[in-house]
C-alpha cells in the first residue's frame, strides 16, 4: 500500500466507521457463536503471497463482526462505558501515523511535554488541589497509564519502596525481605479484583476491608483492622480507596479514611476508574472531596469522558515517590493527542452535557424499575449504574439475565450484593437516548411477565 492507495483506503475505512457505528442499533449487540468459532473461518497459517485489500475488508464482515459484542451499541448495558468519540478516533490515528515510542523526553519532546500538560488541564477540570498539578515549578504531577489496574501497582510499588526506606532510617539493620514481610495493604471487599492482584504482584499481604450497608468503607472498620495489625507487629503501609465500585458505584468516606492514612503513615490512593470523569462536573465534585489527603488518585477518561481506550489518568503528590514507577512499560503511545482533541473539540461545557446526559438517563430507568412491584433497586443511584433485581430467589433473577443474554436484544452483566444476585445497568454508549431506556425496559418486563407466567404454572 502506497501513500496513494492509503488516501483511497483511509477514505474507505472512515467510511466504514462512520456506517458502522451510525448502523450499530440494526446489529444484535450480543454475538450468537460458540467459543473456537473463529479459527475455521481463516487460514492455519499467515499467507505466502499479499492479498487484496478487498479480501481482506469482506472478512470484517465474515470472520469478525459475527463475534463483536458492541459496546458502543445503545442497547450495551454491560460493565462500565468504553468512552469512544469521532475526534478521539482521528487523534488515534495521527497518533498511530507519528508512531513514535515516547520512553523519554528526547525519544519524542511533544509526546512528553503535551502528556504533563493535558494532565493539569484534567487535574484543573476536576478542581485537584495544587499540589497534583505539575504546572511550572510543581512537585506532584500526572501521567497517563494504560488501565486504572496498572496505576494501582504502581501507587502500591511506590508505597512499599518508601515504607521500606521509612523502616530502614529507623533501623538499618533490617533487611528489605524482613520489612516486606510484615507490609500489609487494605482495600474495600466490594474493590475491583485489580486491587487484589497489585498486592500479590507487589509480594505483599492485603487485607479486605468490610463495607457498611451502603457497599463503602468507613473510618472505624479500618482504623480497628490497622490496630489490630500494628499489635500483630505488622507494617500498615497502603489503603486502596474506591469512588464507584464496580459492583454498585459506591463512594468510600475520604474525608475520613484521609486523615486516617495521614496519621498512621498510609499512602492513600484512590481509584476513582468509572467515577472520576463525573467530577468535572460541579454537582458531582463533592463526591471526591477528601483528595487532599491522597497520595495517588486515578480515573479513566477512556470509561466515560469520550476519549477511546486506552486512557488511564493518574496523579501524585509527590513525583520523586513515583519517579522509578511511573508506568510497567517503557514504550509509551502518543496518547495524549486523544485528549486534546476532544478537550478542544468539546470543550468542558460539552463533556459536562455528556455526563449529565446519562445520569439523567440512569435515573429514568430507576424510576421506571421503582414504578415496578415486581422489582427493586438494590443500591443508591448515583451515577450512571442501576443496580435492580426482581423480588424473588437469585435462581428467578439468574434465569432472567439468561434470557436477557439470549434475546441479544439488550446486553446486562450481573453483580453480587449482600449474597444476591443483582442485575447491573449501566448506561454506556454515547448514542443513548430516552427511546433506548423505554425499549429496554419494555423488553425487559416482557420477558419477565414470560418467565412469571412459566413459573406459576
Amino acid at each position: 500500500m502506497d501513500a496513494a492507495e492509503f488516501r483511497r483506503r483511509g477514505k474507505e475505512m472512515v467510511d466504514y466507521v462512520a456506517d458502522y457505528l451510525e448502523n450499530i442499533e440494526k446489529r444484535p449487540v450480543y454475538p450468537d457463536l460458540e467459543p473456537g468459532y473463529l479459527r475455521s473461518l481463516i487460514p492455519n497459517e499467515a499467507p505466502l503471497e499479499p492479498e487484496s485489500y478487498e479480501d481482506i475488508i469482506k472478512d470484517v464482515e465474515r470472520v469478525i463482526m459475527p463475534g463483536v459484542t458492541h459496546w458502543h451499541s445503545p442497547y450495551f448495558f454491560a460493565y462500565f462505558p468504553a468512552a469512544s468519540s469521532y475526534p478521539a478516533m482521528v487523534a488515534d490515528m495521527l497518533c498511530g501515523a507519528i508512531g513514535c515510542i515516547g520512553f523519554s523526553w528526547a525519544a519524542s519532546p511533544a509526546c512528553t511535554e503535551l502528556e504533563t500538560v493535558m494532565l493539569d488541564w484534567l487535574g484543573k477540570m476536576l478542581q485537584l488541589p495544587e499540589c497534583f498539578i505539575a504546572g511550572t515549578h510543581g512537585r506532584g504531577g500526572g501521567v497517563i497509564q494504560g488501565t486504572a489496574s496498572e496505576a494501582t501497582l504502581m501507587s502500591l510499588l511506590a508505597a512499599r519502596c518508601k515504607a521500606v526506606r521509612r523502616v530502614q532510617a529507623i533501623n538499618a539493620k533490617k533487611s528489605e525481605s524482613e520489612i516486606l514481610s510484615k507490609l500489609v495493604a487494605y482495600t474495600s471487599d466490594q474493590a475491583h479484583s485489580s486491587v487484589e492482584r497489585a498486592a500479590l504482584i507487589g509480594a505483599v499481604m492485603m487485607r479486605k476491608v468490610p463495607t457498611d450497608n451502603h457497599y463503602a468503607v468507613r473510618k472505624e472498620m479500618l482504623k480497628k483492622m490497622v490496630e489490630e495489625d500494628k499489635a500483630a507487629g505488622l507494617i500498615p503501609f497502603y489503603f486502596c480507596a474506591t469512588l464507584g465500585t464496580t459492583p454498585s458505584c459506591a463512594f468510600d468516606h475520604l474525608t475520613e479514611l484521609g486523615p486516617l492514612c495521614n496519621e498512621e503513615n498510609m499512602w492513600m490512593h484512590i481509584d476513582a476508574a468509572y467515577a472520576g470523569s463525573a467530577f468535572i462536573c460541579p454537582e458531582f465534585r463533592p463526591l471526591l472531596n477528601g483528595v487532599e489527603f491522597a497520595d495517588s488518585f486515578n480515573f479513566n477518561p477512556h470509561k466515560w469522558l469520550l476519549v477511546n481506550f486506552d486512557c488511564s489518568a493518574m496523579w501524585v503528590k509527590e513525583r520523586a515517590d513515583i519517579i522509578g514507577h511511573w508506568q510497567i512499560p517503557l514504550g509509551r503511545r502518543f496518547r495524549s493527542l486523544k485528549m486534546w482533541f476532544v478537550f478542544r473539540m468539546y470543550g468542558l461545557k460539552g463533556l459536562q452535557a455528556h455526563i449529565r446526559k446519562q445520569v439523567a438517563l440512569a435515573k429514568e430507568f430507576e424510576s421506571l424499575v421503582r414504578a415496578d412491584k415486581r422489582f427493586e433497586i438494590c443500591a443508591e443511584v448515583v451515577l450512571g449504574l442501576v443496580c435492580f433485581r426482581l423480588k424473588g430467589s437469585n435462581e428467578l433473577n439468574q434465569e432472567l439475565l439468561k434470557r436477557i443474554t439470549k434475546s441479544r436484544e439488550i446486553h446486562l452483566v450481573p453483580c453480587q450484593l449482600s449474597g444476591r444476585f443483582v442485575l447491573r445497568f449501566a448506561i454506556c454508549a454515547r448514542s443513548t437516548e430516552s427511546h433506548h431506556i423505554q425499549q429496554a425496559w419494555q423488553h425487559i418486563t416482557q420477558l419477565t411477565f414470560e418467565l412469571l407466567q412459566e413459573a406459576s404454572h
